[in-house]
């Protein structure tokens, strides 16, 4: 649930706006109307979109991001995995309340890694989590410059 509340509401926010900058450009003409957003919300087949995108990735790169997640940072017990899983969910769901957009798979990592420290700190392998709070800084850098190339790119194949 909160996976969804947060990830989700993320990309259909970005489609539905990205339907809704075509049509005030004009460019909507001829297009099925169940296809463009109305005044009341997301179309139904952006959110039957993103719920399968959300699901058919966590099926794909699911086992590896598991096994790093459950045995690589620390060797998680059941409860462990309960007390990580209640506090990622309590503190997604509150930061979706207050229209903070946060990482899911950032907050459970920092999850787990607090029930691990919880029990002593050196049972987290800091290593991994080194690795990972290292991909955490690069993240936000990166996908702005990527960003930055695929619309100087669009610029240069629209001519705008």
């Amino acid at each position: 649930f909160a996976h969804g509340s947060n990830d989700a509401q993320k990309s259909m926010g970005i489609i539905t706006l990205a339907l809704l900058a075509f049509a005030a450009k004009g460019h909507a003409a001829g297009i099925p109307a169940w296809v463009m957003p109305k005044a009341d919300g997301v179309p139904t087949w952006v959110v039957l979109s993103c719920a399968a995108a959300i699901g058919l990735g966590t099926m794909a790169g699911g086992k590896r991001i598991i096994k790093t997640m459950g045995t690589k940072i620390i060797r998680i017990t059941p409860l462990q995995g309960f007390a990580a899983e209640t506090a990622g969910a309590l503190t997604i769901i509150a930061a979706s309340r207050i229209g903070v957009p946060v990482s899911t798979t950032h907050c459970i990592n920092a999850c787990i890694m607090g029930v691990g420290a919880s029990k002593r700190v050196s049972a987290v392998r800091w290593g991994v989590a080194s690795n990972i709070l290292v991909a955490w800084v690069v993240t936000l850098p990166a996908a702005a410059a990527m960003a930055y190339v695929a619309m100087k790119a669009l610029a240069v194949v629209t001519g705008g």
